[in-house]
């Protein structure tokens, strides 16, 4: 039996405030589509009250933006992007095109194209995410993606070095310091000075994510993104503390940031519940987290690892993070989650900062259908077919136009009868009729 010993508000639908983004992101397309660079600018020195004589930062800029860094901080920006790109190497690697004949004189094929041009997204306005650029900018590159267009809002007032230093160490191929929604539309729509983009990618707030969703089929998105959720499961093989420190670590991102622990003890629930209190009074970031906890905080306790399994595929979070004594049950048996961290040795920000898998997670119950940003994504597979004898031709030809008028396409059905015509040995079958099987 499941049972809530704290429960956060349900997810409400916030029907007005989402009507509100919804037209004020619309206005900002539409504004941009008309004006171009202009309107880029205003929106720019409106909300982040930046305007500089160009977005785009100069070899010049980035060579000072990195110079500015210690020896420590380029080296650790290094090994975080090395186990990324050795990790987004090994899955591009898994990928084969491939190429078999299916049929005598039939060769079928698929081959992984990249997208030519993507828009990477790095969120810094609060906190700059230069691990967004890691994920983004760098798997695209690793995916062969010719053009990588990178950009970051202005922090305090200007670029952020170690993000514009991230982004350039990832392969970016323009920088761009431009944040929110205006930054979005300039790379999918283009202006005077910025060309379009195929795909956009990153996190961002309700408003570069309310325009990734409009913008959605005249670019490629990555996914569909709300705020940041985590999922400990736990059982007495792990203590109050950790499980704190892990729910509270996430709970930081945001004041709408569900964190839930998932339990079969409920001592552990308990002791859980009065250390995350504890640990509130002594969090720098106590202020958002506090408020994330109360509102959207949880803590539920089943009666088995079995409950726990059903319980955690239907909330299908973005992190789920497992302590238990066999961590692979959940592995082996778990079907909807973002990503996973299993055992205490492991969590979430390992993934977010350093361990080599992607950060760009499904949130809101994606995860039922989709996985996070990876190589993958930026690749288009793409089908071919040879057909190499007339044989081949004319056999499929005869099921072709047979298949075509039991749908009424006589059109499609004439291709296929030319071919039985030309290369066949039925040179009298009639116009805009199906094939007659031989008898």
């Amino acid at each position: 039996m499941i049972r809530y010993l704290k429960r956060g508000k349900a997810m409400q639908v916030r029907a007005e405030e989402d009507a509100k983004v919804r037209a004020t992101v619309e206005c900002i397309i539409k504004d941009i589509e008309l004006r171009g660079d202009e309107a880029v600018r205003e929106y720019s020195r409106k909300f982040d009250q930046w305007d500089p004589a160009d977005f785009r930062l100069s070899q010049a800029e980035i060579d000072a933006a990195r110079k500015s860094l210690s020896a420590r901080e380029i080296e650790d920006i290094a090994f975080a992007q090395k186990q990324v790109r050795n990790f987004a190497q090994i899955q591009r690697d898994s990928m084969k095109d491939v190429e078999v004949q299916t049929h005598p004189g039939v060769i079928l094929g698929h081959k992984h194209l990249p997208v030519n041009a993507v828009g990477c997204y790095i969120p810094g306005g609060k906190y700059p995410l230069l691990a967004s650029a890691h994920m983004s900018v760098l798997t695209a590159k690793v995916a062969g993606v010719r053009r990588v267009v990178s950009t970051a809002p202005p922090f305090q007032g200007k670029p952020h070095p170690a993000i514009v230093t991230a982004m350039h160490m990832a392969g970016a191929d323009e920088i761009l310091v431009l944040g929110g929604v205006q930054a979005v539309v300039a790379m999918a729509v283009g202006t005077q000075s910025i060309a379009p983009v195929d795909m956009l990618v990153g996190p961002g707030n309700m408003f570069v994510a309310e325009a990734k969703r409009q913008l959605f089929g005249r670019v490629g998105i990555d996914l569909f993104a709300g705020p940041t959720e985590t999922l400990v499961i736990a059982d007495e093989s792990v203590d109050a503390e950790m499980c704190a420190v892990d729910l509270l670590g996430q709970a930081e991102h945001g004041p709408t940031s569900p964190a839930v622990l998932l339990t079969t003890s409920e001592k552990l629930a308990k002791e859980t519940m009065a250390e995350v209190e504890r640990q509130l009074r002594i969090l720098p970031t106590a202020a958002i987290a506090a408020q994330s906890w109360a509102e959207y905080g949880e803590v539920i306790v089943c009666d088995s690892d079995a409950e726990m399994l059903e319980k955690a595929d239907a909330l299908a979070s973005e992190h789920v993070q497992v302590m238990t004594r066999d961590p692979d049950y959940f592995l082996n048996r778990l079907s909807n989650y973002g990503a996973l961290f299993l055992g205490p040795r492991t969590n979430v920000s390992f993934g977010d900062k350093v361990i080599g898998t992607n950060h760009t997670l499904p949130t809101n119950k994606a995860a039922r259908y989709t996985g996070g940003l990876w190589v993958g994504k930026f690749l288009k597979t793409c089908t071919y077919q040879k057909v190499l004898t007339d044989e081949a031709s004319a056999l499929m030809g005869e099921y072709c136009s047979r298949l075509c008028h039991m749908e009424n396409f006589v059109g499609h059905g004439e291709q296929a009868n030319l071919r039985v015509r030309r290369y066949g040995t039925r040179a009298d079958v009639p116009w805009y009729r199906p094939v007659p099987a031989e008898a």
